[in-house]
Order: structure tokens, then sequence, then C-alpha cells
């Protein structure tokens, strides 16, 4: 099934690390990891151990554009499989809160982008119909997306010659959530032409021509929506729905009783508690929520009650992405977990937020408890769904590590997940691995006499390093200079580094010192840009390609310039604050922030300081452990260290925009000054278009920083803006 395509081949200690992971799965691990230190070529190991072990594989990301990069690598290893990509799809998300201090409720409100909605439902389709799928994922894969049997039940498949009505097919088109659209063909709609039916699928970037006669399927066509030109004939069509969440209008009767049965019993709770008001406004809540779902299927909020649809019982985890991989493929898939020690203690944290929210909202009666089970997932319900695990880090966590170690017991435990025991088979070895659940030291695994021996040979403990860089480059020269003349210092290493045509990092501690500093530069001549967290998912890796393509030479950013990120034209990573110890300047943190200079022969790197801290002194010394490594492979077999430079990827989606806006908040005003400054009136549609742009993103920040009355009024303008 999964045809890898490269134009080299696994080199330097590579084969070694597929061997050890694929008998490590092959053995039955649940638990292994690959220390990869940066730029030794960790997702081309990935990409040769889906496949030796030819099996679909869930690639998680703790960071959209670090899962953008990995998608667009695999997507090219694997150009003739189904290669997805599966990411929050909100430009902007302002979840239901309640503030209880200000009596202020805010309704959810969110802008979805349509073309990262339709790679999401590409990527259920294809779990659901192929079986040489690999989805690369942010952490949002834990969250509540609805039951994949659901899914999968809700699916149109016709032939030609097929008796059908076209009013009927209209009818199960509007089950499936596509819109009647006669003027704007876009994904997920559908219009109706005489006694011709175009169909836009959610999840293509074609359309599909059914031609009707006499009651019958006379011919379907695929077409281009844009030019109508014809792609080809197709014998069959197969359409699956526009939602990934999806309710049966024929078990709503016995849905809705549930549902007023918990609505009286938790209204009686609240008024027995003295809260009359809010049982009130429970019951008027709950009343209009069912009239809508009744009437027109679908109401703002509807995942609230997922859990009834869904046929869970109060606190049952959710549905999820990794759901539709165990209904598709059993046991038999891979989950990689990138980063993996900044994504595990994301995935970790998740749930707790999430609860808190709906804990105000339920104690004030805006929703039944049933919303506490749309939510993500617990860590301890996450663990145990993967049958096999590969933590992929240069700076692994003692937990991955400690979980990893393989030890053995008398006889596997088992699992049990959605009440159903676990029993699978691996690799066709007719062995049922040990799928361990919860904390605890070690991995424990009952394994048989051949899969020792086959550990054995391979010297395999369940943690596989991957110290070489297949271009020879070692880990990069490290100096500490003083603090106080930090800036004035790295101006001049800049200054150096442009005149050669090479491009530098600079990390701060904070977003304010982020933007500060490259303004400064910008006003020293320097063509400087920053790089945060309030950018836009899809902008970021826009500003990392326009790094690389020369249009700025220096990149300042805070933490999103750690891990996984591919510049080879980086000749200098400066690192300010390198003594204030913290989460942003740990061993772990300062180690994959240095990487950023290996992948360059003239890479160097600069820590700004005062004094050598415990963590800076440990990252020293690991650094300058893996750069004798390979200094001493690359003497024993000859090597030259030479900078690889790899291609600029076309963006995962066209947006056309560039990056600077004709309008800016001036730093001396407030917020409220500003946008009192906008005068629709005298601004272009262009100057419209980018301003609306630039405000999105205040808006979301606002509402990041739980300032919703201010993203109210951002997005007032945007409206006005836009009428």
């Amino acid at each position: 099934m999964f045809k890898l395509k490269s134009d080299f081949s696994p080199t330097g200690d590579q084969p070694q690390a597929i061997e050890k992971l694929v008998a490590g799965v092959r053995c039955g691990l649940k638990n292994q990891v690959l220390l990869g230190v940066t730029g030794s070529g960790k997702t081309f190991t990935m990409a040769n151990v889906i496949e030796r072990l030819q099996m679909p594989a869930l690639i998680i990301s703790h960071n959209k554009t670090l899962a953008a990069q990995l998608y667009q690598e695999m997507r090219e290893f694997f150009p003739e499989n189904a290669v997805s990509y599966f990411v929050s799809y909100y430009d902007y998300y302002q979840p239901e809160a309640y503030i209880p201090q200000k009596d202020l409720y805010i309704s959810k409100e969110a802008q979805i982008n349509e073309l990262i909605d339709k790679l999401r439902l590409q990527a259920t389709t294809n779990i659901l119909t192929r079986q040489d799928t690999i989805v690369v994922a942010s952490v949002s894969c834990i969250y509540n997306i609805g039951s994949p049997r659901e899914f999968g039940r809700y699916v149109i498949e016709k032939k030609v010659g097929d008796k059908a009505d076209l009013y009927d097919l209209t009818f199960e088109l509007a089950r499936l959530h596509y819109v009647r659209s006669e003027f704007e063909f876009k994904r997920g709609t559908f219009r109706v032409r005489g006694d011709v039916l175009d169909i836009f699928p959610a999840y293509d970037d074609f359309g599909f021509r059914v031609y009707f006669s006499s009651s019958k399927i006379e011919k379907i066509q695929a077409f281009e929506p844009l030019s109508g030109k014809i792609l080809y004939d197709a014998q069959k069509l197969v359409v699956y729905p526009a939602k990934q969440y999806m309710t049966d209008p024929a078990r709503f009767e016995e849905i809705e009783a549930k549902i007023r049965e918990d609505l009286a019993k938790e209204a009686e709770e609240l008024k027995k508690q003295g809260k009359k008001m809010e049982a009130e406004r429970l019951v008027k809540r709950v009343n209009y929520d069912l009239e809508m779902i009744r009437e027109v299927g679908y109401v703002n909020g509807i995942e609230n009650y997922s859990r009834y649809f869904d046929g869970r019982k109060p606190g049952e985890p959710p549905f999820t992405l990794l759901d539709y991989f165990q209904e598709a493929y059993g046991d038999r898939w891979l989950v990689f977990i990138d980063e993996s020690h900044m994504t595990v203690p994301q995935l970790r944290a998740m749930y707790r937020g999430d609860y808190s929210r709906k804990k105000t909202l339920v104690e004030y009666g805006f929703r039944l408890k049933a919303a506490f089970d749309n939510r993500p997932l617990k860590f301890e319900e996450f663990y145990p769904i993967p049958p096999h695990i590969i933590y992929v880090s240069a700076t692994p966590d003692e937990w991955e590590i400690e979980k990893s170690k393989v030890k053995s017991l008398p006889e596997p435990e088992r699992s049990t997940v959605r009440g159903t025991p676990y029993h699978g088979e691996v690799s066709g070895t007719g062995r049922a691995p040990y799928r361990a659940e919860g904390s605890g030291t070690g991995q424990m695994s009952n394994l048989d006499d051949n899969c020792k021996k086959e550990l054995q040979k391979f010297e395999h403990t369940g943690v596989v390093e991957q110290l070489v860089r297949p271009t020879g480059i070692a880990d990069p020269e490290v100096e500490v200079r003083p603090a106080g003349n930090e800036v004035q210092d790295v101006l001049k290493e800049i200054r150096e580094r442009v005149k050669r045509g090479e491009k530098v990092l600079i990390t701060t501690l904070t977003k304010r010192t982020a933007e500060d500093l490259s303004e400064y530069l910008q006003e020293k001549g320097v063509r400087a840009y920053y790089l945060h967290s309030d950018i836009d998912t899809l902008e970021r890796t826009d500003i990392l390609d326009n790094l690389r393509k020369g249009k700025f030479d220096v990149l300042v950013g805070v933490n999103l310039l750690r891990e996984g990120l591919d510049l080879p034209e980086v000749t200098l990573v400066a690192i300010l604050d390198a003594d204030k110890e913290g989460f942003l300047r740990s061993k772990t943190s300062l180690i994959q922030t240095m990487g950023r200079a290996a992948r360059n022969v003239r890479g160097k790197v600069i820590l700004y300081a005062d004094e050598i801290t415990r963590s800076m002194k440990e990252a020293l010394k690991e650094i300058e452990r893996r750069r004798r490594y390979q200094l001493e492979y690359n003497r024993k077999h000859n090597i030259k260290p030479k900078t690889v430079y790899k291609p600029i990827r076309p963006r995962i989606i066209e947006e056309g925009e560039e990056l600077d806006f004709v309008f800016e908040r001036k730093r001396e005003e407030s917020e409220e000054e500003f946008l009192k400054r906008i005068k629709p009136e005298a601004l272009t549609a262009y100057d419209k278009k980018k301003l609306i742009k630039k405000l999105k993103k205040l808006m979301k920040k606002a509402a990041d920083e739980m300032n919703f009355e201010l993203a109210i009024k951002y997005r007032d303008t945007i409206y006005k803006l836009k009428s």
C-alpha cells in the first residue's frame, strides 16, 4: 500500500533506528522513543517505518506550523497515498462563556476556515475509505468530532443506470448537511439545473454532475467548478457528509425524551439551590435548542448534546479522530508524537481548561451537565487507544523514556476501550500486545523468545538514538556573551551575516519584546520580522517561507522558533536573556533552540547571559557530546560536512495576502481610540480587505485573553467594514 518516493536512501544511523523501531512494533511494544538530533532526518525515519510496517499512521504535533511542515514532507514522501492534514479549522473562535462578576454572557462565535475544514473532512473520509492513510494532526485530534459509525452511515452511493429521483437525492444531500446554492457553487453545496444535479463534495477540489433521464441516472461526470471543464466520466458517485458531526433524525424522539428528562431533574436541582432564575434560563435555552434541532437538524452549540446523539453514558469519553482510526484499522496503526516533550504535556492539559469554562455555564443555567461530555480526551483516556506510540524528539522527557523501557511480565494485561476487551494482533504475528494504562515506570510487555532475540540482536531497549546527520553537519559552536549590551552586539552580528546573504534567528522571552526588537531593528535598516502565537496559523508558514526567500533577514520570536523548524539558511541563533531560568530557558528549550543553527555548516549560537545557570550548563554539555559524536563519525567515514538547501514547498492553502497592513494602531492610543479612527468610507476595497484581516487577528487575541468585550468591538468594526 505505502510507496515511499525519495531521491535518497537511509544513511548514517537511520538504518539502525528504522530496524529497531520496526522490530519493536512487530514484537508488540506499545511505547518507543526516537531520540533524534535536529537535522538527523527523523521525518524520513518515520516515513521508512510506515513503509516497512505497511501500517496507517497518525502523526501528532503540538504546533500547527510544524504540523503543516510535516504534512508537506509526508505528502512528498508518499505522493500516491492518502496523506491528510487535521488541525483546528477556526480562523477565529470565541467560546461560549459566562462572566458572573459582570453578569455577562458571551455566545459562541466562530469563523471557520473552509479550506482547513475541507482538509479535515478529507482526513476522516480517507480513514474510512482507504487503507493507505497518513494523517498529520495538531492536538485538536483529541477533541469531540462525533461517532465514526454515524459518519460512515451517512453516505450516498449511486451508479450509472440506478433508478433515482432528483428530488429524493437533493433531500438526501440536505440530510448530509449540504446546502442548495444556485448562485454561489462552493464546497458543501449543490445546485439543480433542469434534469442535472451538480454536487461539490465538502472534501474535494472538484464537483460531480449527475444527469437524470426517466427516473434513472444517465451519466455522472467529474468537473472543475470554476471553469466547468469535464475531467472524466465516472461510473459511480460516492458522497460523504459535509460535517463531521452527524445526527440520526429517526432517533430524535427517543433522544429528545432523554434530554427533557435530564432537563427536568437539573432544573429542579437549581430551584432547590435557590437558583430560580437559572432554572428558568436553562428550561428556556434547552427548549429552544430542541425546537431548532427538530426543525432544521442543527443548532449553534449542538455539540453540547453530543452525548445523547452518540449514545454515550455520562462521563464516557467523546469520539475523536483516534476512534476513526480504531474503527477503520482495529489495532494495525501507529501513532507518532512529534516533539513529544512539548506535545505530551499539551495533551495532558487540554481537558482541565475546557472543564473550568463549562462548570460556570452549568452552574448558572446556560447548559445541561451533558455539556461536560463535549470535551477533549483526558490523557488517561487517550493513552490506551493507540496500539503503538513512538515518541519523537531531540529532547524526550523522562516520562517517555521510562514508559519505553522494556520489562517483562508473566502474563500480558488487557485494557478495555469503550467496554470492549483488547485482543488485537500486530503485523500478523498472532500476538496481542500489552496496552498499558495509567502511570508507572517502564514498559511491560510479554515478549516471546523470538521477540526477545530480535530485540537483543538490535540491542533495542525501547529508546532509539539517532545522533548522526547525513549532511555531516555537527552541532553548532556555542559562545556565551554578557547580557549587558546584547542588543547592540547582536545588531553587529546581524550586519556581518546580512552581507553574506545569511539569515538570523533571535529568541526573546515575551511577545512584546519580540515585537519591539523587530521594530528597533527595522529602524536601524535591518529587514526584520517577528513570529509568535498571535500570528494566524497559515501566515506563520508564510513568514518562514519569506525568510528563506530573502524578503527579510532576521526573524525574532519566542518559543515558536524552537521545535522542528527547518531553515538551512540560518547561520546564527541568538538567545537573549539565556540565564533567566524557567520554561523558555530550561535545558530542553535551550537544546531545541540551539538546534536551529544545526542545518548550516556555518551555524553558530550566541547565549547572552550574566551567569551560567544549571540549565545552560547541562544544555552546553549535551550539545558538546552530540558535536563530538558527529565529528568522530565524519572522521571515521571521511565525510565532509555540507549544507543541504531544501526547496521551498508550495503553500498548503493559497490566500494571496501580503504581510504588511495599511492601517496600524499607534503606540500611544488605546484599542477604543484605534477603532474610532477607522472610517470605512475613507478606505478602498483593497485596504478594507487587508484591515479586516488585521482586525480578525486582534479579535482572536482579545478572545484568547478572555477580553470578550473588546473582542466584540473588533467584531462589530469588521461587520461595518464588510457592509
